[in-house]
């Protein structure tokens, strides 16, 4: 069987650092994750007319974080947070290419903001700032470094999360402001941090539709790991 090929979103920035002109980025260790586990990792720049064509050549689609937020207006938000920030056309590009994927039931998992997005796609609406809405919320933005956990997740029995990770909680990194809020009709919430804030996702009526708020990337635990190996494994 042929190597299963899994595009991997971008991150953009504006001028300045690497180039005077707008550039993308990203991580190693996305691509690093897809490739241990097997896959062939394939990066997609945000050309949201493209997202089709996209679709045609990957197996499966991984939704990278990065360090801003989807516009409230999306999940039905009146106001906008203060801390919010916006690439519109990375989310419109993130959200043509997961619709896609979805209706062709291919493999998605989403990572941290990735996780969000796909959350949004699903129907469900989000936490634009945790401080702000969660009482005694852990450090979600973690001190310590990310390749280093932060905090424990319980996961939920009869799971795909607990079958992929054949345990009950993880120990995971943590690095974000917003969280899911609530989700979608169909959508379960497999995991849940200490202090209630939802940490993973996901659709059974799909073959493989994952979201996580940590950076399984960084491979911390074993689960970590698992989670990229059962995305490879949902391709075939």
């Amino acid at each position: 069987m042929s190597q299963a090929v899994i595009g991997v979103t971008l991150d953009s920035e504006e001028p300045g650092g690497y180039s005077k002109l707008p550039w993308y980025a990203l991580r190693q260790n996305y691509c690093e994750a897809v490739a241990r586990a097997g896959g062939l990792p394939i990066l997609l720049p945000h050309e949201p007319e493209q997202a089709g064509a996209y679709l045609e050549r990957i197996d499966g689609l991984v939704v990278t974080g990065g360090a801003f937020d989807v516009d409230p207006a999306l999940f039905g938000a009146a106001t906008r947070h203060a801390t919010v920030k916006l690439k519109t056309k990375r989310t419109a590009f993130e959200i043509e290419i997961t619709k896609g994927a979805l209706a062709r039931n291919m493999p998605v998992l989403g990572i941290c903001g990735g996780q969000q997005l796909l959350n949004v796609v699903l129907g469900g609406t989000l936490i634009q700032h945790i401080p702000d809405e969660v009482s005694d919320a852990l450090a979600h933005e973690q001190p310590n470094p990310r390749t280093e956990a932060g905090h424990r997740v319980n996961v939920a029995k009869g799971t795909l999360l607990h079958r992929i990770c054949g345990v009950d909680a993880l120990e995971v990194n943590s690095a974000h402001h917003q969280a899911v809020k609530s989700v979608g009709e169909g959508v379960v919430v497999d995991a849940l941090a200490p202090d209630g804030v939802i940490e993973g996702i996901e659709d059974p009526r799909y073959r493989y539709c994952l979201g996580v708020q940590w950076h399984p990337e960084y491979s911390i635990s074993q689960g970590d790991e698992k989670i990229f190996d059962a995305l490879i494994a949902a391709t075939r």
